[in-house]
C-alpha cells in the first residue's frame, strides 16, 4: 500500500481485482495480465460465452478467478446483487476496474435519442453503478486500494462525430477527476485510462449512425483509424504500469498524449484543426448523399 499523499496499490499481486468487460478486448487482456501478475479476479461482462472463455483460459494458465458472472452493468439491481454476493464471500475488493463500454458515432442530425441514451447508460451510468456498489466498502475497510476508469481520447479531445460518445467519456473523466481527490484521504488512488485506437471488436463494430460503412471513402477513413490501433495487450500493460507508477492519466499511445498536451498548450491552433477535421467529416457525409 501507499500512503503519505501517494495513495493506492503499487501492484495487483495478491489483490482482489474487479474487471468489467472481461469477455473481450481490453477487459479480457487486462484480466489475463492481472492474473499472470498474481491478482485474484472478480470478472463480469454482458457476454456470457465470452466471459466463460476468459475464465477458462485464465484458470488453465493457473490464474485465480474468485467469481465471474454475466450481466448488464446498466442494470443497477444486477450490479448490486453481484456486489452483495462478492462481498459476502470475499470481503471488500482492493482494485476496481471499469473497462466495459460501447460506442456509436454520428452527427447530431443523424443520432437518435437511443444512441445518446445507450452511450450514457453503458459508458457512464454503468461505471457509476459499479463505483456505488464496490468503492464504499473499500473506504469502510480502511485498507486503501485503486479505482481504474477507462475513458477515451474522446474524453480529452473534441473528435468529429463523437458528441454522444464524448458525453459519456467526458462524464467518466469528470467523475474520476473528483474522486481522485475525494478518495485520496482514504488511500485509494484513481486512474483514468485514455486510449486512442485499440484493435478490439468494438473498434471494428462501432456503430456509424447515418453512414454507409461500405462507402470507399468511409472504408478508407476507418482503415486509416485502425492502422494506428494498438493491441489490447499493450493497453493492459499500460494500465498495470500506470497503477504501479500511481499515474492519474494513463495513456496507451503517444499520439493521444501529444494531442492532449498540444490542445492545452496551443488552444487556438487546436480549435482550427478541430474545425477543419469536423468540416472534412461533414464533406464525407455529404458525398454519400450526392
Amino acid at each position: 500500500m501507499r500512503g503519505n499523499g501517494r495513495p493506492g496499490r503499487r501492484t495487483v499481486r495478491d489483490a482482489k481485482v474487479l474487471i468489467t468487460g472481461a469477455a473481450s478486448g481490453i477487459g479480457r487482456a487486462t484480466a489475463q495480465a492481472a492474473a499472470a501478475a498474481g491478482a485474484e479476479l472478480v470478472l463480469t461482462d454482458i457476454d456470457a460465452a465470452g466471459l466463460d472463455d476468459t475464465v477458462a483460459g485464465i484458470r488453465r494458465e493457473g490464474g485465480v478467478v474468485l467469481a465471474a458472472q454475466a450481466f448488464d452493468i446498466t442494470d443497477f439491481d444486477a450490479v448490486t446483487a453481484f456486489a452483495e454476493q462478492v462481498h459476502g464471500e470475499h470481503g471488500s475488493l482492493d482494485i476496481v476496474m471499469n473497462v466495459a463500454g460501447t460506442s456509436a458515432w454520428g452527427t447530431v442530425e443523424n443520432l437518435e435519442h437511443k444512441h445518446w441514451r445507450r452511450m450514457v447508460d453503458v459508458n457512464l451510468m454503468g461505471p457509476i453503478h459499479v463505483i456505488e456498489n464496490f468503492v464504499p466498502p473499500m473506504v469502510r475497510a480502511g485498507k486503501g486500494g485503486s479505482l481504474v476508469n477507462v475513458s477515451s481520447a474522446a474524453g480529452l479531445l473534441a473528435l468529429p462525430w463523437h458528441a454522444a460518445y464524448s458525453a459519456s467519456k467526458y462524464g467518466i473523466r469528470g467523475v474520476s477527476e473528483v474522486l481522485r481527490f475525494d478518495l485520496d484521504q482514504h488511500n485509494i488512488s484513481v486512474h483514468l485510462v485514455v486510449p486512442g485506437a485499440v484493435d478490439t471488436p468494438l473498434v471494428h463494430s462501432v456503430e456509424l449512425v447515418g453512414v454507409d460503412r461500405e462507402s470507399p471513402k468511409i472504408r478508407r477513413l476507418t482503415e486509416s483509424f485502425t492502422k494506428h490501433a494498438v493491441s489490447p495487450e499493450h493497453v493492459a500493460a499500460s494500465i498495470l504500469r500506470g497503477i504501479a507508477r500511481n499515474r492519474f492519466l494513463i495513456y496507451t499511445s503517444f499520439d493521444i498524449r501529444f494531442g492532449y498536451w498540444w490542445a492545452r498548450k496551443f488552444a487556438l491552433p487546436y480549435e482550427i484543426v478541430m474545425r477543419r477535421a469536423s468540416a472534412r467529416f461533414s464533406r464525407l457525409l455529404a458525398a454519400q448523399h450526392n
